[in-house]
């Protein structure tokens, strides 16, 4: 990578909590235009409750909407912030210009929702550098191989990011989010919780797979494949660096989300066949493997449509796993409801070995 490589930068839906955010967002990359020659490719989410809100007008006008109507409907609200923050750009007088989802070069399967990347033409971003030096991306967004517009899931704006830096042959790309890095647990739900400063990539993508409101795994196998380091950073200024995931010594933590499901079915067989069904679809699943139980993960899916779909009878709800990492191993527990969950996210991470210490050995 030379020094005049593009910089990538990604900005989360909680960077825009307002109008006057893209405003602010567009100053601090001029002023980095100012300070340095390279052009920026920056990848943007929608502001907060934005696809909420497309979601819930879809689901009043089709209560099961098909995954065609919902992919192309709910990345419409990145869309709008990609081009409110463009023309935050152009009021200061700085060209900017957005691609969308058919026109990034950005290839999935035939998977509406939860799409797989397939392939990523670099032409259509360095062609658009070359005319602007800022080039505005919305998150998530993709096309299938006819032209249909895709979804890459959940937090794929991250993932978007890392494909551009791909595209444009950039050593790293930079993730901004409302807090600086990755942490041990949740801090919002755990206390005591240390900033990472270091994950290496197989740590990162275990926390991401079993929920962790991370960096999309998906994002951090593109970036492990392709040698991008990922630089986690705070989305306010001075934005300041927390967390870089490359190669590094193995990361504990405890894994918390509250969105996340384990769903139980009479037996083994019936397990298998939900965890292929959901699977099928792009959603992140994971075969328990203490019984006939899938822990669906990370939430925003209709597991119940998504199982009649499939002619699958739907599992039940019993509990919210929570995982701890140690030495580079996931082991997955099941609370029973979200406030026992909490309770053992914080014993587990109580016993979490100090920073610079061995696990204690069984």
């Amino acid at each position: 990578m030379t020094s005049e490589a593009p910089a990538v930068l990604k900005f989360g839906g909680s960077s825009f909590a307002s109008p006057a955010a893209y405003q602010e967002l567009a100053a601090a990359l001029a002023a980095r235009l100012d300070a340095e020659p390279r052009s920026l490719a920056v990848v943007v989410s929608a502001m907060p409750g934005e696809t909420e809100r497309l979601r819930e007008r879809l689901h009043e006008v089709d209560p099961h909407p098909s995954d065609a109507h919902v992919a192309g409907l709910l990345t419409f609200a990145d869309t709008v912030s990609a081009h409110l923050l463009t023309a935050a750009m152009h009021r200061l007088g700085r060209p900017a210009t957005v691609l969308a989802g058919h026109q990034i070069g950005f290839t999935t399967d035939e998977t509406f929702m939860w799409a797989r990347l397939e392939h990523i033409d670099p032409a259509p971003l360095r062609e658009a550098l070359a005319g602007h030096r800022v080039v505005v991306v919305p998150g998530g967004q993709a096309v299938d191989r006819q032209g249909r517009p895709t979804w890459l899931g959940k937090n794929s704006s991250d993932l978007s990011a890392v494909a551009a830096a791909v595209a444009l042959g950039a050593g790293h790309c930079e993730i901004h989010s409302d807090v600086e890095g990755i942490y041990s647990s949740d801090p919002n739900k755990v206390t005591g919780t240390r900033l990472l400063e270091r994950v290496s990539y197989d740590d990162a993508a275990a926390m991401s797979r079993q929920g962790a409101k991370v960096l999309h795994h998906r994002a951090v196998r593109l970036a492990e494949e392709h040698d991008v380091t990922i630089v986690c950073r705070h989305n306010r200024a001075p934005f300041l660096r927390g967390t870089v995931i490359g190669t590094g010594a193995p990361a504990d933590a405890v894994v918390l989300n509250l969105r996340s499901l384990v769903l139980g079915y009479p037996d083994g067989s019936a397990a298998d066949r939900a965890y292929r069904a959901f699977r099928s679809d792009g959603v992140d699943v994971i075969r328990l493997e203490d019984g006939p139980r899938v822990a669906v993960i990370g939430g925003y899916v209709d597991q119940d449509e998504a199982q009649r779909r499939h002619g699958i009878a739907c599992g039940h709800v019993v509990g919210i796993p929570v995982t701890e990492i140690k030495d580079s191993r996931a082991t997955v527990h099941v609370a029973a409801d979200e406030g026992e969950a909490v309770r053992l996210a914080q014993k587990l991470h109580d016993n979490l070995p100090a920073p610079g210490t061995e696990s204690p050995t069984v």
